[in-house]
């Protein structure tokens, strides 16, 4: 038997077109997918692509399909599905993680990458460090010192979307026409890295919201900004193919309680009547 987890992410700090193509950079926060991976019998409500990740894995390793349908896999994760909080990528990639380890091998982060958009459109989630990553197909992995660790009072949606139904849209036109505000987003994230400054993190990822704000329209999003500047809160950072949304602060400089009851009295909870504190964490896969 053995185990792995991987964390979800609050959207992403930014995600557009960079460098001649569309990437992004997620946001981890301290929720995550656990998943365990032992001998016996496949288990009734496992999920399609956890076992065609186990599968591959097994496969990589040079084992025979004989032994993957030997093995059996348990989730245990309450990250909500189809939100923009990279629920898919952490089964999968925790599935992964776990098959290796129950093979006695290691996976290293470009080839767990590699696996993961055979699959899906991919999280960079699974990358320890912020990561520039070509969620499509893996061929840019462009790693970040470490984020200032913020704290993000999270609001979820009701209303779900689902990663394929998103890449199935139009979206080249728009995100072109945006390449130079995440080009620009790009840079004051490094420099952010570099100098551990929260307040140019928010400042990128509210960059990135307010182009995503084209192709994937967010409710209340003028009144999010708003609430941001007059709370002094770092900034806006969004599910760009989702539909969960981030305030980026610290509790120990703003009042938790009296953002609530802000977004309570501006009618905000009509839209997002969800809303977890989390943090934002270092990625990848333990």
């Amino acid at each position: 038997m053995a185990e792995a987890r991987c964390p979800a992410s609050c959207g992403e700090l930014i995600q557009g077109w960079i460098g001649g193509g569309e990437k992004l950079v997620s946001c981890p926060i301290d929720w995550f997918s656990t998943v365990e991976v032992s001998e016996g019998m496949k288990l009734p409500g496992e999920r399609p692509l956890m076992r065609q990740m186990l599968e591959r894995v097994v496969a990589y390793y040079g084992y025979s399909t004989a032994l993957a349908n030997s093995l059996n896999i348990k989730l245990e994760s309450t990250i909500p599905v189809g939100k923009g909080l990279a629920s898919s990528t952490a089964d999968i990639a925790a599935t992964a993680v776990a098959t290796a380890r129950h093979l006695g091998e290691m996976l290293d982060e470009s080839t767990l990458a590699g696996l993961c958009v055979q699959l899906e459109p991919t999280d960079s989630t699974i990358f320890r460090n912020p990561t520039l990553f070509d969620h499509i197909q893996a061929q840019v992995q462009i790693s970040c010192q470490p984020t200032p660790m913020v704290e993000i009072l999270l609001l979820e949606s009701n209303t779900t979307l689902l990663t394929e139904d998103y890449h199935r849209c139009q979206r080249e036109p728009v995100l072109i026409r945006n390449a130079r505000l995440l080009d620009n987003a790009w840079q004051t994230l490094q420099h952010s890295c570099q100098q551990q400054d929260a307040r140019m993190l928010g400042q990128a990822a509210t960059m990135s919201a307010k182009a995503c704000q084209q192709l994937l329209v967010k409710p209340m999003f003028s009144q999010l900004l708003a609430l941001i500047e007059e709370l002094d809160l770092y900034g806006l950072n969004v599910a760009h193919s989702g539909s969960v949304v981030g305030l980026m602060l610290d509790t120990r400089k703003q009042d938790v309680e009296k953002i609530l009851w802000l977004i309570k009295d501006l009618e905000i909870d009509r839209h997002y009547p969800q809303q977890h504190l989390v943090k934002m964490m270092e990625g990848g896969v333990r």
